[in-house]
């Protein structure tokens, strides 16, 4: 019998080695290596990621502590401060908001495309917000939990000493108008909408301020790129780094950040994400729960990464991307695959 015990161990140990053996260097070196191949028809471009096995706690990261524009992401923040006040009894996620014409933003989302008088509960709008990054959500929730000027104090009240929100959707818009004229800072909500919509309800009555931009845009040299293009720091939605988002999402996933109800009610939401299939998921046979982010020459993606091995947090970020924004997509899933192969061995 104890011949058969100590046989049975020296198999176990053989197996344990050579799955050692099979494991490659190191993590780090693998995603130096993928982030050198982020390049396109300009060159390179700045890219960073952090990951955070939560099973084993090993941690890798490349440009971890780079600033980013976060594009999206940072609705994440957004969605864990609404959570906390619900925990708190501060806001009652079944209250019914009715949706105005001043709430309404291009861009992503769905809200934009119903009838006036939409009547959805506050979950639900925090919902969009998560899975279709409804801009209007964003804005509706951002004032729920106290505006630019709360979130930011909860950023720094719990240790997130670099990540700083610039911006509401409304004005990450409306400045880059200015910076085409300075008289275009007293357009409204409904303005900027007017200006990226095809709805007449806001066009018709707006035909000669749509008119009188474009002859602008096209007289500022280099306008339309600085309507597309956020090239200024101080015009992106927020500033976030790879490892603070990430160590956000890991606050979640363990469910120290509010309550595990809350915690896993967030969770629930990531995990029903409609967008950036081409990023983190591509090629991935794993759940996932992840916050999209992009704009022109930006693609990001943050998440929990439900791997064999145990949940892998995963926060990537890139910016300044030229050609193809499905390429660019696509080396965020080129990523997360090699991470998954590191932990999980070949899928």
């Amino acid at each position: 019998m104890r011949l058969v015990c100590l046989a049975a161990m020296a198999a176990l140990l053989l197996a344990q080695g050579a799955q050692a053996q099979s494991k490659p260097a190191g993590l780090t070196k693998i995603l130096e290596a993928e982030l050198s191949r982020f390049a396109g028809p300009g060159g390179p471009y700045h890219a960073g990621v952090y990951i955070k096995h939560l099973g084993t706690g090993e941690v890798a990261q490349v440009r971890g502590d780079d600033t980013f524009d976060s594009a999206s992401t940072i609705k994440v923040v957004i969605l864990v401060m609404a959570f906390q006040m619900a925990d708190q009894k501060k806001l009652n996620l079944s209250e019914r908001y009715t949706i105005k014409d001043s709430d309404l933003r291009t861009g992503s989302g769905i809200f934009q495309y119903h009838d006036p008088g939409l009547n959805p509960t506050l979950r639900d709008v925090l919902t969009e917000m998560v899975i279709t990054s409804d801009n209007a959500a964003t804005d509706i929730m951002l004032a729920k939990v106290g505006g630019k000027d709360a979130v930011n104090a909860w950023l720094k009240q719990n240790g997130y000493t670099v990540s700083h929100l610039n911006h509401s959707v409304y004005t990450v818009r409306r400045v880059r108008y200015e910076r085409i004229d300075p008289k275009y800072a007293s357009l409204t909500p409904e303005d900027i909408y007017a200006l990226g919509t095809s709805n007449t309800r806001f066009t018709a009555s707006r035909k000669d301020l749509i008119a009188q931009v474009a002859a602008d845009v096209r007289a500022k040299p280099d306008g339309q790129r600085i309507l597309n293009v956020r090239s200024l720091s101080e015009d992106w939605l927020a500033i976030v780094t790879p490892a603070e988002m990430g160590r956000l999402l890991e606050s979640i996933e363990s469910g120290t950040i509010a309550s595990k109800a809350a915690c896993d009610e967030m969770k629930r939401m990531m995990r029903a994400q409609q967008a950036g299939t081409r990023k983190i998921p591509h090629w991935l046979s794993v759940p996932v729960a992840h916050k999209t982010g992009e704009n022109n020459e930006v693609t990001n993606d943050i998440g929990m990464i439900y791997a064999k091995s145990g949940t892998i947090i995963m926060s990537i970020y890139s910016g300044g991307y030229t050609g193809l924004a499905g390429d660019a997509d696509d080396r965020l899933g080129a990523v997360a695959r090699l991470v998954v192969e590191y932990f999980d061995g070949v899928q």
